[in-house]
């Protein structure tokens, strides 16, 4: 794996992970502290904790699949999977009218960006993959 795809990953993971935990261990912080979250509803402590596990697990797959090459797609694939849907479903929001448009771009590095980063880095994997194969 290549360092740019490895420390790109190990990033991604470790910000999913950070997340998650500061989501479990202050969930009223982390609702206060992303500006567009109280507008989707009130605070509820036991739903961040919910979302704040998934993130853990979702920080735990990119960094434990730099380690582990083959499970390492379908690690990557997962966690890269939830981040997609949630990222539609974010739209949804949108196109229901819970949210306006602009949450587009105020989210868009904590919504959208981290399953683009997850598409991109399984791709390098793959590129990187089938290169060795044809070496």
């Amino acid at each position: 794996m290549s360092k740019f795809n490895k420390g790109l990953m190990a990033l991604l993971g470790i910000a999913m992970f950070v997340n998650g935990i500061i989501m479990l261990y202050d969930p009223e912080f982390w609702y206060y502290a992303v500006p567009t979250v109280p507008a989707t509803g009130p605070f509820n402590q036991h739903f961040l904790r919910d979302i704040g596990l998934i993130y853990v697990m979702i920080g735990a797959g990119y960094v434990t699949g730099i380690f582990f090459p083959a499970q390492r797609i379908w690690l990557w694939a997962a966690a890269t999977a939830w981040l997609g849907l949630h990222g539609f479903f974010h739209l949804w929001e949108i196109g229901a009218g819970i949210c306006g448009a602009d949450t587009i771009l105020k989210n868009g590095h904590a919504v959208y960006l981290p399953a683009v980063v997850g598409l991109v880095g399984i791709a390098i994997d793959v590129r990187e993959r089938r290169a060795m194969k044809t070496a």
